[in-house]
């Protein structure tokens, strides 16, 4: 098993400090990057009486801007993510094609790789966790670190969010 130790000392630092969105999602980012790695990452809010999904963080803010809102589909990825609360893993670009009409950007970073982790709290689906990386890269041992390691993280930082 490999010593994550450090990596949440240092997250658990940022978070006690953090004020906002921005400061809480990027301790988070920099915790991913730390454990399990990711090119692209995101966190994307979600308000189910309105329909809406809103991108509260990125670390690519050129090409995935925070602004804006976007409609929630009700798809194969609704009801895994949504329905389910399961992680949405795909490790290629035709596989992530089939969800994301935004797939071409996707792969023009250099990303074929996607798990979207669900962030429930209280019962509800508050967001998601979204970490990209090349073709191939969330193999099932990394899919289970980021249950381990950011699931309980990811809440927080939701949760730090939330207050600001």
């Amino acid at each position: 098993m490999i010593d994550h130790s450090k990596a949440i000392a240092a997250f658990d630092i940022a978070i006690s400090t953090a004020k906002g969105a921005d400061e809480a999602f990027a301790a988070l980012q920099t915790l991913t990057e730390a454990t399990v790695g990711t090119r692209l990452f995101t966190y994307m809010t979600v308000d189910m009486q309105a329909e809406l999904a809103r991108r509260a963080y990125t670390s690519d803010p050129k090409n995935y801007p925070t602004s804006g809102t976007k409609p929630i589909h009700y798809d194969s990825w609704f009801d895994i993510v949504h329905k389910e609360r399961r992680y949405f893993v795909a490790n290629t670009i035709a596989d992530i094609a089939k969800v994301f009409p935004d797939y071409e950007l996707i792969d023009s970073l250099g990303c074929q790789s996607v798990v979207n982790m669900p962030v429930v709290i209280g019962d509800e689906l508050v967001g998601t966790v979204n970490m990209l990386d090349v073709d191939g890269y969330y193999t099932p041992e990394r899919v289970q670190m980021i249950h381990d390691v950011l699931a309980v993280p990811a809440k927080l930082a939701a949760l730090v969010a939330a207050r600001s």
